[in-house]
């Protein structure tokens, strides 16, 4: 027994530290291009397969919109997941976004460069998005845990999801 308390012990920990570093890749996304609309105009502008899609974004009148929600996006996927709030929530934004930045890249087959055969890194974010969703890692060391016993979502099966 005290082998399957170690085991699920250390696989609390490496869910909550995957959380944590996911976050802040975010975080410090949201950081480091903060109120930078030409960053996110210069990436789409520069598309490849799906330029058709992003391109038109680039030169858009929405492009301060869209700086906008990428910004502040990026900034409260990487809080929610560092704190452990509402993991279930933002981590699909977090894996559309992945998805999203996955067909940006694409100069199909490869993905920014001949090392990456059709995935590169923002596939991996995604499946470990997912990973996180499906075993609730918001409440190892996270505030769904504390959320989740609030009468609130306890009591209400829709909420309960959520934390």
């Amino acid at each position: 027994m005290a082998h399957i308390d170690q085991t699920n012990q250390a696989e609390r920990i490496l869910l909550a530290t995957l959380r944590i570093c996911i976050g802040w890749v975010f975080l410090w996304a949201s950081i480091h291009h903060y109120g930078s609309t030409g960053y996110v105009a210069g990436f789409l502008s520069s598309t490849k397969t799906f330029h058709f899609i992003y391109g038109p974004l680039s030169q858009s009148a929405l492009m301060p919109v869209i700086a906008f929600l990428v910004e502040y996006g990026h900034m409260l996927i990487g809080l929610s997941l560092i704190s452990g709030l509402l993991v279930r929530v933002s981590a699909p934004f977090a894996i559309f976004i992945m998805l999203t930045y996955w067909t940006a890249h694409l100069d199909f087959p490869y993905v920014q460069s001949i090392n990456n055969l059709l995935i590169d890194e923002h596939m991996i974010y995604a499946m470990v998005l997912a990973l996180l969703i499906n075993r609730r890692a918001g409440h190892y060391f996270g505030l769904d845990a504390v959320l989740s016993r609030l009468p609130m979502f306890e009591n209400n099966a829709a909420l309960r999801w959520v934390a």
